[in-house]
């Protein structure tokens, strides 16, 4: 008498249930929903401040999601980075045109409805908004961080990152740069 055998579970693959996970930052990629962008050659010194902000104007119809930001400065010294939610920002600011989607392939490419503004030598800090939290910089350091879509600002809402240094000597040129997606 033979014994047939059986097709055990876990022998087969084919029994495996299949799933694949996909980053939510590579799923809104491919729907043209993040983006990336930067301020450059931002001044400060002792007494003059720069920032750089994710800005969601009134009636976008989006919300914003901050994935990531990093600071670089190229100071020899310390640096302090003050990280504000919907704070109204000092001085005149413009608007970065180093901006782009992270998905190349559509067509037409994707345009955001988040604005990158940015200001240099400002007096004072933002008005009203919230400091979250600080972070302080040596050197010609870079700081960074992966927020992985948590700070969620809606249209009129902001997160801004101001740069400032407290020795009078000191003169840093730095650069801010963002990743998010909007939904």
């Amino acid at each position: 008498m033979s014994v047939k055998e059986k097709n055990q579970p876990l022998s087969n693959c084919a029994y495996f249930p299949k799933s694949v996970n996909i980053p939510m930052e590579l799923y809104q990629s491919a729907r043209g929903n993040y983006f990336m962008g930067s301020a450059d050659n931002l001044k400060f010194s002792y007494r003059n401040n720069a920032w750089a902000r994710l800005y969601n104007p009134p009636g976008s119809g989006v919300n914003l999601f901050v994935n990531v930001w990093t600071v670089t400065s190229g100071l020899d010294g310390p640096y302090c980075a003050q990280f504000w939610f919907n704070g109204t920002p000092p001085g005149n600011s413009s608007v970065s045109r180093q901006v782009t989607t992270t998905n190349l392939a559509l067509c037409p490419p994707a345009i955001p409805k988040v604005k990158l503004e940015y200001a240099s030598g400002v007096c004072g800090e933002p008005e009203e908004g919230i400091k979250a939290f600080v972070r302080n910089g040596d050197g010609a350091s870079t700081l960074v961080d992966t927020e992985n879509g948590k700070l969620i600002f809606p249209p009129g809402g902001s997160f801004l990152i101001l740069l400032s240094v407290s020795d009078h000597a000191q003169i840093g040129l730095g650069r801010i740069a963002f990743g998010w997606w909007e939904e």
